[in-house]
């Protein structure tokens, strides 16, 4: 099952749960109150140069005079000088820091131990990701059978200096002898896709470029395989301008790339997106079109064994979620929400000339988050209160059984094909790296395939789910993980996490830098607010569009509830959110700058006004609305970070995070952000922006930089709430 939202938007949630790591060490090894104070009323902003842009939409006049900072950073020099005058400040004043080096040695050494992935099984090999703890890049290794010795395939450590080029996607042939793999350059979007002969570890002649928001898959007979792109940008373009056209092209092994076939494209309707993926059988290539980031698809197929290869129209109408599973013949499974909020399976015959919908899996209570077709049953995991079930299916639709999981936690994977006598998942939690189990598909038997060894016992850490009433009184679930045995009589410095949009769900996830936190004697509370998928269709559309300031107002309830639990203290509550959270941190701390002592906005979409100008941008207007709208605008005016500084109040500590290569949220936005809290009379606390190089919205980023980035982080929210003064 490929999802096109999850494509566009896999990073935008997830960047702050990467790593897993031991945990050894007390609270005492942070600094204590001897170190060297921090005297934000010191700070000494750079000029920055305010335009005379102001531009009247719906009546209303609207000043955007940083306009000129949204100059990409390696074409505009003044931009370059601004971006360095303002790391310089941040450099500086994150040097005084006192839990700086502590949390960089601790997130080292947690960061230090063996990750394995979850395997993919093609030609009875056993492909994986290794990590041996402090390599900036996972490699990727084989194995030519279950319990094999592993070799080394791709070893992406040395292909730059930085250790910013990472390996992305990658994908075994059939037959196991040929893998497909993408390259990411400094953390872009943009993919050049390779492939390497198995057997002798060797690239293949093989390339193509300006790949973005693709699937990549074989044909089964290995001859060639399918993957979308955008026509070619133009230089001065190539990490801000908007991505249109895609079309789905087939490359034929031992071709130059000039030579693929183009297989499906719209050019009268360049703002879709299109994905292809191979069905089971190798007959069909299903093309799932998309207009956003909305699980709302158009189907056609495409007869690979037809001359012609004209698509056929299956689900018309851009209405409901339609992700496929499977297929065994003419039976075609998906997971939709046509006629369930919450999701249901389906089967369809295309053998008729108007398949009709039967009903396979009922839709439940819980939200039906994935389903696979493996072994001859479909394997489904649902969300019940954010927190992962694996049920097992007949494909008649009778419950065979529950997979046991090991606790409160999130289970994914589930790959394979219909023949499959075993598949891989893998497990994890707050307190619990990911472990990968191999679930053996005819006997319902689970056994360890990797574990992690850990220094540490989880069961010294508590994780609780909570629930409190948002402002409507809507009930909203929130995790809160501490470490046992400190002190909380007086409320203890929290990290609270959000994120609440575009259908995505928070589930528990284990974290190295979040682990830093907490073994440093702080609290973390993660909200799953509205504007998220982990309660279906409702739930998503009670906090979007129309309906975004629930979400301001769940994160908002989150942090008072904290406070009146007493699980944190006046001063003590700092928020983070990354990409659509950095909005959200962004649109809270306008609202209510009284309620947190420290804010982490990140890769943030700030200004709501002109969010659908660059790269991936328009996606968004499935969760934002439209800026040329009037009732969007007045709508996205009225939250929008950039426009809503409120002078003469103060404001808590703020720090901005971005990357110069960011091409999904593009980092003018936080340039123009900071710059407008600069300019304002927030009070003395600092407001300051860290700008990484060569980094990207978060993958792909190099161990060393997310060490560096989020040891930065912790150390200012540390010293603001009180863990590290």
């Amino acid at each position: 099952m490929i999802s096109t939202r999850m494509i566009l938007f896999a990073t935008a949630s997830t960047l702050m749960l990467s790593g897993c790591a031991t945990m050894e060490g007390t609270p005492t090894d942070m600094p204590q109150a001897d170190a060297t104070p921090v005297k934000a009323a010191a700070l000494t902003y750079p000029a920055t140069r305010r335009g005379d842009v102001v531009e009247t939409q719906f009546g209303v006049a609207v000043a955007d005079p940083y306009r000129w900072l949204e100059n990409d950073v390696r074409e505009d020099s003044e931009v370059a000088q601004w971006v360095a005058a303002q790391n310089a400040v941040t450099d500086a004043y994150l040097a005084k820091l006192p839990g700086r080096d502590a949390f960089k040695a601790r997130m080292t050494q947690l960061y230090d131990y063996e990750r394995i992935g979850t395997p993919t099984k093609k030609g009875g090999r056993y492909f994986y990701s290794r990590n041996d703890g402090l390599q900036n890049q996972s490699v990727l290794y084989v194995r030519d059978s279950l319990d094999g010795p592993g070799r080394v395939l791709i070893d992406p450590n040395g292909w730059s200096a930085d250790g910013a080029t990472a390996l992305a996607e990658w994908s075994p042939s059939e037959d196991g002898t040929k893998l497909l793999y993408s390259v990411q350059d400094g953390g872009t979007d943009w993919r050049s896709v390779k492939v390497l002969d198995v057997a002798t570890g060797k690239p293949m002649s093989d390339e193509v470029k300006w790949v973005k928001f693709s699937a990549l898959d074989w044909a089964k007979d290995g001859s060639g395989f399918y993957y979308s792109r955008f026509p070619e940008p133009k230089a001065e373009g190539t990490f801000q301008s908007l991505n249109t056209n895609q079309a789905i092209y087939f490359h034929r092994l031992g071709t130059p790339q000039s030579a693929d076939v183009k297989l499906y494209a719209t050019p009268s309707k360049p703002d879709l997106n299109h994905v292809g993926q191979v069905s089971d059988d190798g007959r069909w290539l299903t093309v799932t079109s998309s207009s956003g980031t909305d699980d709302r698809y158009e189907l056609n197929l495409i007869d690979l064994a037809s001359k012609d290869r004209t698509p056929r129209l299956l689900i018309p109408g851009f209405d409901n979620n339609w992700s496929y599973v499977g297929n065994r013949g003419s039976t075609f499974y998906f997971q939709t929400n046509k006629d369930a909020p919450l999701l249901r399976v389906v089967s369809l015959d295309i053998s008729q000339a108007k398949p009709q919908p039967k009903t396979i899996i009922a839709e439940d209570k819980a939200t039906l988050d994935g389903v696979s077709l493996v072994g001859g049953k479909l394997i489904a995991d649902y969300l019940v209160d954010a927190k992962t079930e694996v049920r097992v299916y007949n494909l008649d639709g009778s419950l065979e059984r529950k997979i046991a999981l090991p606790g409160i936690g999130s289970a994914g994977g589930f790959a394979g094909t219909f023949d499959d006598d075993e598949t891989f998942f893998s497990f994890t939690s707050f307190a619990r790296p990911t472990t990968v189990y191999r679930y053996d598909v005819k006997t319902g038997g689970v056994a360890v395939w990797a574990q992690p060894k850990v220094a540490f016992d989880p069961d010294d850490y508590s994780v609780e789910q909570r629930f409190y009433a948002s402002k409507d009184g809507t009930r909203i679930p929130m995790f809160v993980i501490a470490k046992k045995g400190i002190d909380r009589t007086g409320g203890s410095p929290t990290l609270l996490y959000g994120y609440g949009g575009f259908n995505i769900s928070l589930t528990p996830s284990y974290s190295v830098t979040r682990m830093a936190w907490l073994d440093a004697g702080g609290v973390v509370a993660v909200a799953n607010l509205r504007g998220g998928g982990e309660y279906g269709k409702a739930w998503h559309d009670a906090g979007r569009l129309a309906n975004k300031q629930n979400v301001f107002d769940d994160f908002i309830a989150a942090g008072e509830y904290l406070k009146a639990e007493g699980i944190t203290g006046k001063d003590q509550l700092a928020i983070e959110g990354r990409s659509n959270g950095g909005l959200l941190v962004g649109a809270v701390v306008n609202q209510r700058p009284d309620l947190f002592a420290a804010a982490l906005p990140g890769v943030g979409v700030m200004d709501m006004l002109r969010f659908d100008k660059f790269t991936a941008g328009r996606y968004w207007v499935d969760d934002y609305g439209y800026p040329s709208k009037e009732a969007d605008f007045r709508n996205l005016y009225a939250y929008s970070p950039y426009h809503n500084i409120k002078s003469g109040r103060d404001y808590p500590a703020i720090m901005v995070t971005t990357a110069d290569t960011d091409d999904r949220v593009v980092p003018g936005h936080s340039f123009k952000y900071i710059a407008a809290l600069q300019h304002a009379d927030t009070g003395p606390e600092p407001k300051l922006i860290r700008i990484e190089t060569r980094a990207g919205h978060g993958s792909g980023k190099p161990t060393t930089k997310i060490i560096d980035e989020f040891a930065d982080m912790y150390a200012f929210i540390g010293y603001h709430t009180g863990l590290t003064r």
